[in-house]
């Protein structure tokens, strides 16, 4: 079983997720046109981007991106995020056989699993998969898409290009995609704003060259989320920016958030 490590981050127990959910959807409901709503909950990704840190500070803007997800019915997620606590170089996939989360276990498919690892230059390492950027997508998914098989992929110094490839064959396979990035970090506010402004001009017009002045540690995964989608043909939308001051009110030094979908 692929345990758990970080559960503070989004609540630790099922109650608290929850009500975590219940809030951010509250405040869509209460701030979003109904028309526009209805328009924008019926838009069926096949991929998205969405951030990785603390729910308390990024959970309302990867939930945004979930809930219209959501209205999509996948074989399985796949869900990809950069290595924040061991350095290699290579992609890893978990082959445990589930994943603990707080409200109930999710599957982890591990037949498309060995699949990734025998087409392409996978590796299973497991110890680098005591990883906060993957674990806090897993409540989202367990609360949207239930008992639903996932996949979990770990990346350290890896080609974009080759990771383009495994999100290509995951998207082909009828797979929900998950990129999971944070933008700048320990900026002040205008300066976040400033960079951050790249990461997003990059996704929403599929273009590389404005992420060289975008400082996101997931910048691996919106490379080649930005060249699979070219190459597939998808649509990309920023479905929501802020960063951590929003909700600390601390403009001193703040983090960025983003989440996106591809249709």
């Amino acid at each position: 079983m692929r345990k758990a490590v970080v559960k503070e981050w989004y609540g630790g127990t099922c109650e608290a997720v929850e009500e975590y959910i219940q809030r951010f959807n509250q405040i869509i409901d209460e701030n979003v046109d109904k028309q526009k709503a209805d328009e924008i909950f019926s838009l069926k990704p096949k991929a998205i981007i969405v951030p990785h840190a603390g729910w308390m500070y990024s959970g309302f803007t990867a939930n945004f991106a979930y809930r219209i997800a959501s209205n999509t019915k996948p074989k399985r997620v796949v869900v990809i995020g950069p290595s924040h606590r061991v350095p290699f170089r290579g992609i890893s996939a978990t082959l445990e056989d589930k994943y603990e989360t707080p409200c109930g276990f999710l599957p982890i498919d591990r037949e498309f699993t060995k699949e990734l690892i025998e087409k392409f230059d996978v590796q299973n390492l497991e110890m680098v998969h005591q990883e906060h950027s993957t674990e806090v997508q897993m409540p989202f998914i367990y609360h949207y898409f239930g008992e639903i098989p996932v996949v979990e992929l770990v990346y350290g110094d890896y080609a974009p290009e080759k990771l383009k490839d495994i999100i290509e064959y995951a998207i082909e396979d009828n797979s929900l995609v998950v990129i999971s990035s944070d933008l700048s970090h320990y900026y002040d506010l205008k300066t976040a704003n400033a960079l951050d402004y790249n990461c997003l001009e990059a996704v929403q017009n599929l273009d590389l060259m404005p992420l060289n002045k975008c400082e996101a540690c997931g910048k691996i995964g919106i490379s080649a989320m930005i060249i699979a989608a070219k190459e597939l043909g998808l649509t990309p939308f920023i479905v929501d920016y802020r960063t951590s001051a929003d909700v600390s009110g601390d403009e001193t030094q703040v983090v960025g958030y983003m989440s996106a979908i591809f249709i």
